[in-house]
C-alpha cells in the first residue's frame, strides 16, 4: 500500500474528517446505538435523506461501515507517516513521533477510533481483511522503530512485535475515557502516554 501523508501538512493538527455528511451521521447513529442495533432508516433520517437517496451513496449499511472505518484507519496512517517523516530520524525520534500522533488522533477521532476497534466483530470477512492490513500497517511502522531502537541501544526489549501492540493497545483505549472537558490537558495526555509507551519499550 502506498501511503498518502501528502495529504497532511501538519501531523498535529486536525481539520474536518474525511467523512461526507451522509457517513459522518451514520458514525453517531452507529457510535449511540451500535451497528447492530442501527437501521438504515435510523441513517436515512440521521443523515436528512431517504432511504432511497441514501441507498443511492451507498448499497448497504455493511458497505456505509466500511467508508467510515476506511476512511478513518486512511487519515490514522497519514498522520503517523508524515509523523515518521517529521521526526529526526532515530528510532527514539520516529517511536516518540509516532506514539504523539497516535494519542492525538484517539483525541481527536474518538467516535471513529471507537467505531473501528469496538465493530470489528460486525465487518464482512473482505471489509475486515481491509481494516486488519491497515491496521497492520500501523503495527509495522511501530514495530519497525522499536526494533531499530533496540538495535541501537535506545530499548531495550525482548519481543518488539509484542511491545508494538501493547503501545497501540494503550493508544486506542484513549478514545474509550478522554474527553476534552475532562481534567487532563492533551499536553497531559501526550506526555503521560509518552512515558507509559517509552517505559514498555525500556527506553534508555
Amino acid at each position: 500500500m502506498t501511503h498518502e501523508h501528502c495529504m497532511t501538512t501538519d501531523w498535529r493538527s486536525f481539520g474536518p474528517d474525511m467523512l461526507t455528511p451522509a457517513l459522518r451521521a451514520a458514525l453517531g447513529v452507529f457510535v449511540r446505538e451500535g451497528y447492530h442495533g442501527t437501521s438504515i432508516r435510523s441513517i436515512a433520517g440521521a443523515a436528512g435523506l431517504s432511504v432511497p437517496g441514501l441507498y443511492h451513496h451507498h448499497r448497504s449499511k455493511q458497505a456505509i461501515l466500511d467508508a467510515i472505518v476506511t476512511a478513518t484507519m486512511t487519515e490514522m496512517l497519514a498522520h503517523s507517516h508524515a509523523a515518521e517523516d517529521d521526526s529526526d530520524g532515530t528510532a527514539r525520534g520516529r517511536f516518540d513521533n509516532l506514539v504523539e500522533a497516535l494519542v492525538r488522533f484517539h483525541m481527536e477521532r474518538r467516535d471513529h477510533a471507537f467505531l473501528a476497534s469496538t465493530e470489528m466483530r460486525s465487518m464482512d470477512p473482505q471489509v475486515l481483511a481491509r481494516h486488519i492490513a491497515q491496521r497492520d500497517e500501523q503495527q509495522r511502522l511501530l514495530e519497525a522503530a522499536i526494533s531499530d531502537g533496540v538495535a541501537d541501544g535506545s530499548f531495550v526489549s525482548a519481543y518488539p512485535a509484542d511491545a508494538a501492540r501493547a503501545v497501540s493497545s494503550l493508544c486506542v483505549s484513549i478514545a474509550t475515557w478522554y474527553r476534552p472537558d475532562g481534567p487532563l490537558t492533551e499536553d497531559e495526555v501526550i506526555e503521560r502516554h509518552l512515558d507509559f509507551a517509552r517505559r514498555i519499550v525500556g527506553a534508555a
